[in-house]
């Protein structure tokens, strides 16, 4: 879902998808190594459409076809954006989910 702007997401609103899932936060398919508040920002994207207790956060697919310094530093940033906004929950700072429409 990570390409282009998290656009597939709106599919998932309105479809109303029940299951857990894992949209894909950074694009693989891209050299560039997101930052921390980049992620962020797509990790409250996400949350405005999936239920954050079935949300996942994970790349948008393998990695095999990125260096092991592009991975180390992406998945560093994933990991320190998925904290961050952990830590937002459970300040009780939720997310009203919005509904797209169409």
């Amino acid at each position: 879902a990570s390409r282009p702007g998290m656009q597939l997401l709106r599919t998932f609103a309105y479809f109303q998808y029940p299951n857990e899932i894992g949209p894909g936060i950074w694009d693989i398919h891209s050299p560039r190594i997101p930052g921390v508040g980049e992620l962020e920002s797509l990790i409250h994207a996400a949350l405005q459409v999936i239920p954050e207790e079935r949300l996942w956060i994970n790349p948008d697919c393998g990695l095999k076809t990125r260096g092991w310094n592009e991975v180390k530093s992406s998945l560093r940033n994933l990991v320190t954006a998925t904290r961050n906004i952990r830590k937002e929950l459970a300040n009780n700072l939720t997310y009203a989910h919005k509904t797209f429409t169409y």
